[in-house]
């Protein structure tokens, strides 16, 4: 059986907006919603700064899983964006993945990306694509 992550067709064009507001560095955030339906994005600023790495800050990322709590949302993902290369998890994304029950959503600021998101469960040192329902 085939694993899904299912998400609102506004947070997959939020998501790519956002990748391509600042093409040159990571954009990343937490992805939240009801159901198992990706319905809300939590962008977040990148600590890093950088175009190879991203990290979300401590204070910022407590502060968005209290807005989750206090909204009743699910956490369901964790989205980052690759500018340059291909969107597949790095050795550093595996190195990085804390939360093995999350999606994690990469996205290409590339506007000729044949598929600009794709979505991953990263567990116990390996990554495996899961599919993107768009709904």
């Amino acid at each position: 059986m085939t694993e899904v992550v299912r998400i609102g067709r506004d947070v997959f064009e939020r998501l790519l907006s956002e990748a391509r507001i600042h093409p040159e560095i990571e954009c990343c955030g937490m992805l939240a919603g009801r159901d198992g339906v990706i319905s809300t994005v939590f962008p977040a600023q990148n600590a890093l700064r950088s175009s190879k790495a991203y990290e979300i800050a401590p204070a910022e990322l407590f502060a968005i899983f209290r807005r989750m709590r206090a909204e009743a949302l699910e956490h369901l993902g964790i989205y980052h964006s690759h500018p340059t290369g291909e969107n597949f998890p790095s050795a550093l994304d595996i190195d990085w993945a804390f939360y093995p029950e999350a999606a994690y959503l990469i996205v290409s600021p590339q506007p000729k990306a044949t598929r600009p998101i794709r979505a991953f469960r990263i567990r116990e040192g390996q990554a495996r694509e899961i599919d993107l329902q768009i709904i």
